[in-house]
């Protein structure tokens, strides 16, 4: 059953694809059938830069536990970085 639940959300950030690194300034999460991975539903990432055009894109397709494991860990690891770190420097 597909769930057409997706979230969208502004980043800011970087993202490598087949043509290098590239700006990223919007992502997609969703609970849907996967593209590539061998699970019939799987947590997708999409990490865009529309403006740059359809090849400037990265994406992730993870099992719900990994999904769950993957986000406790960029909290974990905000948690950890000091405070002063975490500041946003714009280059």
């Amino acid at each position: 059953m597909c769930t057409y639940t997706t979230e969208h959300l502004k980043v800011s950030g970087s993202g490598k694809g087949a043509n290098g690194w590239f700006r990223l300034s919007d992502a997609s999460v969703y609970f849907d059938h996967p593209v590539h991975a061998p699970y019939e539903h799987s947590l997708n990432i999409d990490f865009l830069a529309p403006d740059i055009g359809p090849s400037a894109r990265v994406a992730v397709e993870l099992d719900p536990d990994s999904a769950r494991e993957l986000a406790n860990a960029i909290f974990a690891a905000l948690d950890k970085a000091p405070g002063q770190l975490r500041l946003i420097e714009v280059k």
